[in-house]
């Protein structure tokens, strides 16, 4: 079965960020052989005065792919409660994909403009039969991380943080279409205008690799480059990157 396991807000000014603790989450899940991690994506939820949040108030996604529910959430909460930064208002969602519809959706893209309650969180989830569970702090670690299910299934936010096969930040130098597709799982490659890149054209990924989710697809963004002696293409900045993906 697919799944989606999102948490938020596991983190404080002086520890490892969401991020760092989604992607180590998602090694535990393999090295324990529960499961089958396809993807981690970062989700930018909404910025308010009225909003606790550590820096960026963002949420992570892991899809998953595993037959063993029970231990993978076992292993999710006991991470959480074990890791979560003092301080923290660490939530943990866990969604088998078939239950995620319209209304999760609909959440999620409220999280990125509104401010939501815990409360409804949890009804929403009940609702739908979706685990969904605070453990440190006031626990509205929840909001976010129902939010990222939403988001992630919805495919048209946030970028990837982690593909199965390579370490994003490991990730440099310049590629052909099809070899960076087969070292990094990438589904689309595609220029700022939308034309699809050639398997067959040179592109340099920089020293970081930042593709965006689009269309329920990971997506490398990529523009025209001055130096066409050795490539074609450059992957964009990181800050074009924020304004398509936040």
């Amino acid at each position: 079965m697919r799944f989606f396991v999102a948490i938020d807000d596991t983190d404080n000014l002086e520890s490892r960020g969401t991020g760092f603790r989604a992607r180590e989450m998602g090694k535990l899940i393999v090295d324990q052989g529960i499961g089958d991690v396809e993807s981690i994506s970062r989700h930018q939820l909404y910025v308010h005065e009225n909003i606790p949040y550590t820096s960026h108030n963002s949420s992570a996604c892991l899809i998953v792919n595993s037959d063993k529910y029970d231990a993978l959430q076992k292993l999710c909460s006991e991470y959480l409660i074990r890791e979560a930064a003092e301080g923290s208002d660490a939530g943990l969602c866990i969604a088998r994909e078939d239950l995620i519809n319209e209304q999760l959706i609909d959440w999620g893209n409220r999280a990125k403009k509104e401010i939501l309650t815990k409360e409804n969180a949890h009804k929403l989830a009940n609702e739908r039969g979706i685990f969904l569970e605070g453990y440190t702090g006031t626990k509205i670690g929840v909001i976010g991380s129902l939010a990222a299910v939403g988001l992630r299934k919805a495919g048209n936010d946030g970028r990837s943080i982690w593909v199965k096969g390579k370490e994003l930040r490991e990730i440099s130098g310049i590629f052909s279409g099809s070899e960076l597709k087969k070292i990094s799982h990438i589904q689309v490659i595609k220029s700022v205008d939308d034309k699809l890149i050639n398997d067959n054209e040179q592109i340099d990924v920089g020293n970081w690799l930042r593709p965006v989710i689009q269309n329920k697809e990971i997506t490398v963004i990529v523009e025209k480059t001055k130096n066409n002696e050795t490539h074609e293409w450059q992957h964009v900045s990181k800050e074009y990157i924020k304004s398509i993906s936040n």
